[in-house]
């Protein structure tokens, strides 16, 4: 299964990543919430949680992210409100964000997400305040790769997409 790949441009609050974000498609594992938290765990993708994604744009510093929609669907506003870009996701969709990267749930319809971080990794929550900016930069050079890909493991796509950028 080939991810989709996004690139998104610092805008001087919200970073994003020089790192793609990963949008896989019909991931059968991410149709229903058990099975998407044991695929992340067996990918080494810990710390689960079971909510939506937050109304407002934001991203995490310290820790990259995925997201699995096991239920219903949303637009997602992807890199921030000035350079980020609309997508529609909806059940069996994983969104695998690096750290830095900008998003918001900008409408959804009985949404369920299955969210975690490589390695169970601590996450801070950012909402692109340029005052913050060179900070999170030093945050974001600081988070090591994972060592699997949160669908298709070791030897998925994650690795060699953001191992080669």
């Amino acid at each position: 299964m080939t991810p989709e790949t996004h690139f998104f441009e610092d805008d001087g609050g919200i970073p994003n990543s020089r790192l793609p974000v990963l949008v896989y498609h019909g991931v059968e594992a991410a149709q229903a919430a058990s099975s998407c938290e044991e695929l992340f765990a067996d990918n080494g993708w810990l710390g689960s949680w079971r909510d939506g994604i937050f109304s407002y744009h934001h991203f995490h510093s310290t820790a990259h992210e995925v997201l699995g929609i096991v239920s219903g669907s949303a637009a997602v506003v992807l890199g921030g409100p000035s350079v980020g870009e609309h997508f529609e996701v909806q059940t069996g969709d994983v969104l695998v964000l690096p750290a830095g990267t900008g998003h918001c749930n900008a409408g959804s319809t009985d949404l369920l997400v299955i969210g975690a971080y490589p390695d169970g990794m601590s996450w801070d929550l950012r909402r692109g305040d340029p005052a913050e900016h060179e900070e999170v930069l030093q945050n974001i050079a600081g988070v090591p790769l994972p060592k699997a890909d949160p669908v298709e493991g070791a030897d998925g796509s994650l690795l060699n997409l953001w191992g080669k950028t």
